[in-house]
């Protein structure tokens, strides 16, 4: 890259007083610690043993320019150890270039990524100069050996897992050369890691695979029949099949470039529903009305009475009218748990919203059902005397149709189902609003509404964050 002797202007820094996700339970953690033998209320379950590990975005420094939650700011990631009845706390930045170069300098250099700010060679050098911030700040995966900091649309970072040390990018036997998004999916039947990333140019979208050995099975593959370029933070997937909803929300670069947002939302256009087989074979198009979707809880196959050798595919997944903050719509979005019954056959869709609850998101299932028929899920919601947040855990039983829910009194977080040898139990971070003492909550599988049968008060404050995954096994 070649540079002038004028150097871009660096934009001013961010407002975080009075930014909604820079500010409060959202404000960023600075301190990297380790504690053991943490304070707990209750006791924890003796048959539970594992580690659960969140990650979050969580700027190293205050920012600059624009900061846009959730795909804004460094990682930091948060494990929790349990075991013999005690738990043990570890924090850790994922140390990208930009954090190492901003930790040099003391203070932001690189701003927000819908700023379209890069720092010029002269404060950061020609390898760094015109580079985008890294953000492996989304979720956190392990698999065949590899624990992996999950950005969205991009290669992830590896850490240690001893120490969560930053190893540095991955692109995982080459099944990530292009990148992957947040969400890969753990097959628990075959081993495999299967995954798909959006790009800004054709083709737009691709699948890959992973072995249970960490190599590639299937290198990123195009996604045919797709024209454009379509945000897609999540899939579910099947024994059969890699879902993927193709939601109208639309990268714009020229709009960017004229001050207009990166995404714009497109609802004329519809959603568009691909299901494509992991055997390879000729992926088939559901088309749908406008929706928007983050996150799905599972999906599975379930053969059709009718039809011999041919399934429905049923989704379990949160959906939203719009995404909120890339629309300009007067009324607010709204989001409920939706299970949808797709006919590949018939092209067909039919939907059913799942329980009362509103407004929520999160959700999740007992990992070890996926791809399979799931009988509870867990999602962060709204309930009568929150604070307006989603300061509230609904579980929804699948099997009865019931709907329970716990209220903690504090921001909660995304849940993780924890199995024990004998019993399993749901887990969470929240953070009282009122003080900023930070919780992590045990709550059993059978029962979860009933509260929780331990909580552990964290040693600091544990920012609201994103996704997690509960390693069982010995922690230590």
């Amino acid at each position: 890259m070649t540079t002038d002797q004028t150097s871009p202007a660096r934009p001013a820094p961010v407002d975080m007083t009075h930014h909604a996700h820079l500010s409060g339970v959202f404000a960023p953690q600075r301190q990297e610690v380790d504690f053991d033998h943490l304070e707990v209320v209750g006791d924890l379950p003796d048959d539970l043993h594992g580690s659960y590990l969140r990650n979050g975005p969580n700027p190293r420094f205050d920012p600059i320019g624009f900061y846009v939650y959730p795909i804004d700011g460094d990682a930091m990631v948060h494990r929790l150890d349990i075991g013999g009845g005690a738990a043990h706390y570890r924090n850790r930045f994922v140390r990208t270039p930009m954090v190492v170069a901003e930790e040099e300098a003391g203070h932001a250099i690189w701003s927000g990524i819908t700023d379209g700010y890069t720092p010029p060679a002269d404060e950061v050098g020609p390898d760094l100069a015109g580079t985008f911030r890294q953000l492996p700040d989304i979720n956190i995966v392990k698999h065949a050996g590899r624990l992996l900091a999950m950005a969205e649309s991009d290669q992830p970072y590896r850490l240690n897992p001893a120490d969560l040390a930053t190893i540095g990018r991955d692109d995982c036997d080459g099944a990530m050369a292009v990148g992957s998004t947040a969400h890969p999916k753990l097959d628990p039947d075959t081993g495999e890691l299967v995954l798909f990333n959006y790009v800004l140019e054709a083709p737009y979208l691709t699948w890959a695979v992973l072995g249970p050995d960490g190599h590639t099975r299937r290198a990123p593959t195009p996604v045919t029949g797709v024209d454009r370029p379509l945000m897609i933070h999540d899939m579910a997937l099947t024994s059969r099949y890699i879902v993927l909803f193709l939601c109208p929300l639309e990268f714009d670069i020229e709009a960017m470039l004229t001050g207009g947002g990166l995404l714009q939302w497109h609802p004329e256009i519809g959603t568009r529903i691909a299901l494509i087989p992991r055997d390879g074979s000729a992926i088939r198009w559901v088309d749908s009305e406008p929706m928007w979707v983050w996150h799905f809880a599972n999906a599975f196959d379930t053969p059709k009475s009718d039809t011999p050798n041919a399934d429905t595919v049923t989704v379990d997944y949160v959906e939203w009218t719009y995404p909120g903050g890339f629309a300009d719509i007067p009324t607010p979005p709204t989001s409920t748990l939706v299970r949808a019954v797709i006919d590949p056959e018939r092209g067909s869709i039919a939907r059913t919203v799942l329980g009362e609850s509103v407004d929520v998101e999160f959700p999740r299932v007992d990992d070890r059902a996926l791809t399979r028929s799931h009988g509870q899920i867990a999602v962060v919601g709204k309930s009568e005397g929150d604070t307006g947040d989603q300061d509230s855990l609904w579980f929804h039983d699948l099997d009865t149709g019931r709907e329970t829910c716990w209220r903690p009194g504090v921001a909660i977080g995304e849940p993780i189902y924890m199995p024990g040898s004998v019993n399993d139990y749901w887990g969470a971070f929240g953070t009282d609003p009122t003080d900023m003492t930070s919780y992590f909550y045990v709550l059993s599988a059978t029962d979860p509404a009933a509260g929780p049968v331990a909580t552990v008060t964290m040693p600091i404050r544990v920012p609201a964050g994103l996704h997690g995954a509960w390693l069982p096994g010995d922690p230590r």
